[in-house]
């Protein structure tokens, strides 16, 4: 998380200690285990779940571009919310009234997944709740009206969940308790409270994770602190869709391994060359920066004095290496001057009678701007400013970045099309992937759905057909450079390695935040147009460019789209938290008005094809995407202005949805739901490939169902 001023906690460690509260499904307190210290050095950056003090902490994260990972959660009456913090900005948020409480991945873990981190189990107070039987109503004068908004049932891996949502009449009331009660086709009864869901200021609805039940819950209802009663209902199975068994032979896992775009590149190659009757590569048109960056030292100390040094052009273009450096001249009243000369940037320092250097930091950025612009720029490291200029160096400009094996050139992103009639004429479907670099399972995702089309084209009738019938399109990583970064600098990059920072902000230290979050650079409720999710802070993990589509990796998705108005049917393929979701994607603060709303018709398709695939997805190992994180993403992540599914929808017509894969993993042994991260061991990216490659294959088959129809019509 990166916020518009500096952080200044001064600890280079933090030892937190921190309590999780537990969800018997009696509702009872389960017993408090010992808590474990969390621990994060100042200069490392991990994943973190975090216990906010209260929804003023989060509205102010928020404003000020966190870098959230997922919707924030009430979980006991409190809010969590996955963060990517280095330590220092850790401690400075624990110094607000924040908790730790579990660290999801350490950026410099790459694979390693830290699921095991703390928690520990802590009674929450039920006093005031009123938990009656199922259909049990209140003696006392009702003051609210309650509606159950969801009710939903399933079971995996032997474990029954239920899930709930209710609202109340009573939205202005902040004190509203509800709780939730349930009784089981056996007889088995129990209870849980519900907690207060704000977004943007505004009341939505009561809910809570889902909640694990003996069987299968046949009645349901609620009742609140105010007296209001819901009627009782009857829990519905979710998602109540499967899709056609596979055939004897079925080919699948062809994922054997994290993929970088390199390993993408060759295995586009492979495929193209492999099903020739099958596959064409296009090459969009949008070349992408590569991965390079300026290359850059201090000129000086930055604990005493210094400058930034920073070459106009890239670290590869001969700048890597090159020296820069101030001298004394020796001699009385000499002016500042500045010269360049076999690879040597040197600044001999004015000097007053007395023969002493008399140059100031500002002086020297300032000749250095002047003299040099055509090579350098220079600005004033911050706390610098005004400072005498010491005699520094030579210091050796370099662009930092480690991965030797990564071409240094403009990179070229690729789509696969897929299909026997690639021509138009047929209904398209596009899967596109990593959008956000540190989302490395992502790409595992449309590279195995792709593989599983065409293999099975040589030795399935019905995926033949579907091949015949559906025009694909897939798209592995959309962000090339920012992933090269991840892989081999800093795992926790998001965004791409444009950096349009000024100023300040190009101090290398900053170098982990620049860049341009993709998935809010596009048109339609964008933060040019006054929609929530995104930031003009070039150093926020939102940032949304300098303009709408202003970078080349944006473009090259709506390129594609526009170049071939088949494609009917997209799906953005994100990570992590298990979500399924849908336009609108944004709103506007003031009243919370979101883009418009789908009309009835369409709403009823992206939800009952959100069943057909949701289903699809759990046949691989049980995975179920939750209803409360089912529908659009507006309503059930947060507010995100400019994402591409928006364009993709309200531009061009396309019924564009968005994969969030890797969803919480229930711990019975905690009876908690744990976060998987954006790197987790190969076992559950794995995981995440086969299930979610499923439910894209279950998206083909919605898109034919779809075309089929609109002919038959």
């Amino acid at each position: 998380m990166i916020v518009r001023r500096r952080w200044t906690a001064a600890a280079t460690t933090v030892i937190l200690f921190s309590a999780v509260l537990s969800h018997p499904a009696s509702g009872t307190a389960a017993p408090a285990a010992p808590a474990a210290p969390i621990t994060l050095s100042a200069t490392e950056t991990a994943l973190v779940r975090v216990q906010l003090r209260d929804q003023a902490q989060l509205d102010r994260l928020v404003a000020t571009g966190a870098d959230l990972a997922n919707r924030p959660r009430a979980r006991d009456g409190r809010i969590l919310a996955d963060l990517v913090l280095s330590g220092t900005q850790l401690a400075e948020l624990t110094a607000q009234g924040a908790t730790a409480v579990q660290i999801v991945q350490r950026a410099g873990d790459g694979n390693r997944h830290y699921a095991d981190s703390v928690r520990a189990a802590q009674a929450r107070t039920a006093a005031g709740l009123r938990t009656p039987a199922a259909g049990q109503r209140s003696t006392a004068a009702a003051v609210d009206t309650l509606q159950v908004q969801q009710a939903y049932w399933w079971t995996t891996s032997g474990q029954t969940f239920l899930q709930a949502q209710v609202a109340t009449t009573a939205t202005d009331d902040p004190d509203v308790e509800i709780t939730v009660s349930w009784r089981t086709a056996d007889g088995a009864t129990g209870s849980f409270p519900l907690y207060r869901f704000e977004d943007s200021g505004e009341y939505q609805y009561h809910y809570a994770l889902p909640q694990p039940v003996p069987s299968r819950p046949v009645q349901l209802s609620a009742i609140s602190s105010l007296g209001g009663v819901s009627r009782v209902i009857t829990p519905t199975l979710w998602p109540n869709a499967t899709p056609p068994p596979l055939p004897a032979g079925y080919q699948k896992d062809f994922i054997d391994a994290y993929l970088t775009p390199i390993d993408i590149q060759a295995r586009i190659k492979r495929l193209a060359r492999q099903y020739r009757d099958l596959v064409d590569v296009i090459d969009l048109p949008n070349k992408t920066q590569g991965y390079r960056r300026n290359a850059v030292a201090y000129l000086g100390d930055p604990a005493v004095a210094a400058v930034v040094v920073e070459s106009v052009r890239f670290g590869d273009q001969g700048m890597n290496g090159v020296q820069v450096r101030t001298v004394d001249p020796g001699r009385a009243n000499r002016p500042l001057t500045v010269g360049y000369r076999d690879r040597v940037l040197t600044v001999s320092l004015a000097t007053d009678t007395a023969g002493k250097t008399v140059s100031t930091t500002d002086e020297v950025a300032a000749a250095i701007n002047a003299r040099q612009s055509n090579r350098f720029r220079a600005t004033v490291e911050d706390g610098s400013a005004g400072l005498p200029m010491p005699v520094a160096g030579p210091a050796r400009l370099d662009d930092g970045l480690q991965g030797t094996e990564v071409p240094a050139r403009p990179w070229t992103v690729q789509a696969l099309r897929l299909g026997v009639h690639r021509d138009g004429s047929r209904v398209g479907v596009l899967a596109y992937s990593q959008e956000h670099a540190r989302e490395w399972a992502t790409p595992l995702v449309t590279l195995e759905f792709a593989e599983r089309m065409l293999a099975n084209s040589r030795t399935d009738p019905a995926t033949r057909e579907l091949l015949e019938q559906v025009d694909i399109f897939v798209i592995p990583t959309v962000n090339p450079d920012g992933a090269n970064y991840s892989f081999n600098d800093f795992a926790m990059q998001r965004k791409n390695l444009v950096n349009h920072c000024t100023g300040a902000a190009r101090d290398p230290r900053y170098r982990t935040s620049w860049g341009v979050d993709l998935n809010r650079n596009y048109t339609v409720g964008s933060y040019f147009d006054g929609y929530v999710g995104a930031s003009a802070n070039c150093l926020s993990g939102t940032y949304a460019g300098t303009a709408e589509l202003s970078e080349a990796e944006s473009g090259n998705v709506i390129a594609l789209a526009e170049d071939h108005p088949n494609i009917r049917f997209a799906m953005n393929v994100h990570s992590y938290g298990g979500y399924f979701m849908w336009p609108p994607g944004a709103y506007r603060a003031d009243g919370r008005v979101t883009l418009p709303r789908p009309s009835i018709d369409e709403s009823t398709l992206f939800l009952n094809s959100a069943r057909r695939i949701v289903g699809a997805i759990a046949q691989e190992r049980g995975t179920v995407t939750w209803p409360s994180q089912t529908g659009p993403v507006a309503d059930v992540l947060y507010s995100a202005a400019g994402n591409s599914a928006d364009q993709l929808y309200y531009e061009l017509g396309i019924f564009a949805w968005d994969f969030e894969v890797g969803n919480d993993r229930w711990n019975p042994a905690t009876n908690q739901w744990e976060g998987v991260g954006f790197q987790p061991p190969f076992d559950e990216a794995h995981g995440e490939s086969q299930e979610y490659a499923g439910g894209l294959v279950e998206m083909v088959r919605v898109a034919r169902d779809y075309a089929a129809a609109e002919f038959a019509g």
